[in-house]
């Protein structure tokens, strides 16, 4: 472990704002730093029980957080029409590198359904905490 986070946990130093990494393309260090600054929700933070309405170009996903990355989702019309219990994955670029249990804005929020099919969303526009009804 580095001995400047002795007394830190894994999620804190997880939470570190991001230093461009020497072994990462100059494209993937401005697509991590750039989702920092456009900004997101980190899932490790989020209350259990916390409601989101997740604002895609395509359709608003309405989400209720369960805890380690498990969620009640539906928003959309052949996958989730009532909520369905998934695994939110993350967020990603439109490729295969995720950023884990985070949704961001600008990104592909990425989850997995009952069957185990990995969903990929068109890029978020806006993320929104909703008091419940």
């Amino acid at each position: 472990m580095n001995p400047s986070h002795d007394n830190v946990t894994s999620t804190e130093v997880l939470l570190e704002p991001f230093r461009p990494h020497p072994n990462l393309s100059d494209e993937i260090n401005r697509n991590i730093i750039q989702s920092e600054i456009d900004g997101g929700v980190w899932l490790l933070k989020v209350p259990v029980g916390t409601l989101l309405d997740v604002q895609t170009m395509n359709r608003v996903y309405r989400i209720e957080y369960l805890g380690d990355g498990d969620a009640m989702i539906s928003g959309h019309p052949e996958i989730c029409p009532k909520p369905v219990r998934v695994h939110i994955s993350g967020s990603n670029w439109g490729g295969s590198m995720l950023k884990a249990l985070f949704i961001g804005r600008g990104m592909h929020m990425e989850f997995r359904d009952p069957e185990r099919r990995r969903i990929i969303t068109s890029p978020v526009v806006d993320i929104r905490e909703r008091q419940a009804a």
